[in-house]
C-alpha cells in the first residue's frame, strides 16, 4: 500500500468520511499502526481514542469505543514494532501479525478474562 493510500485512511478516518462498514477490526489495527509510525506512543494513546471516539459518535455509535481495548491494542502493536527492530510496511507489519488481524479470537483473550 502507498503512502497516498496510508495518508487518505488517516484523512477519511479522522474526518469522519471513512464509511462505518470500511472499519473492520483489520482496519483499526492498521488505523493505529500508522498512528504509532508518525506519532510517540504517549501521543498516539491520546489521538487514537479521540480520533476513534469522534468516529464513533458521527456514526451513531456513541457506546462502541472501549478505552481498555483500545489502549491494549495500542500497546501490543507498539510492542510488535518495536519487536521487529526496524520499520516495517502496513503490509509486512500485518503478514508478521496475523494473531492481531483477528477480532473472534482475539489476542486480548490472553490477558483478560471474558
Amino acid at each position: 500500500m502507498s503512502a497516498n493510500h496510508n495518508d487518505e485512511l488517516l484523512r477519511q478516518f479522522e474526518d469522519c468520511s471513512l464509511p462505518l462498514e470500511a472499519l473492520g477490526h483489520s482496519v483499526h489495527i492498521q488505523i493505529a499502526f500508522l498512528y504509532l509510525c508518525r506519532h510517540p506512543l504517549l501521543d498516539v494513546l491520546a489521538r487514537f481514542p479521540a480520533a476513534l471516539t469522534r468516529y464513533a459518535e458521527a456514526h451513531g455509535k456513541r457506546g462502541l469505543y472501549h478505552e481498555t481495548i483500545s489502549w491494549a491494542y495500542i500497546l501490543l502493536i507498539h510492542e510488535r514494532m518495536q519487536r521487529a527492530g526496524r520499520p516495517q510496511s502496513w503490509l509486512e507489519f500485518a503478514s508478521a501479525n496475523p494473531d492481531l488481524m483477528t477480532w473472534s479470537s482475539t489476542i486480548l483473550k490472553q490477558y483478560y478474562p471474558r
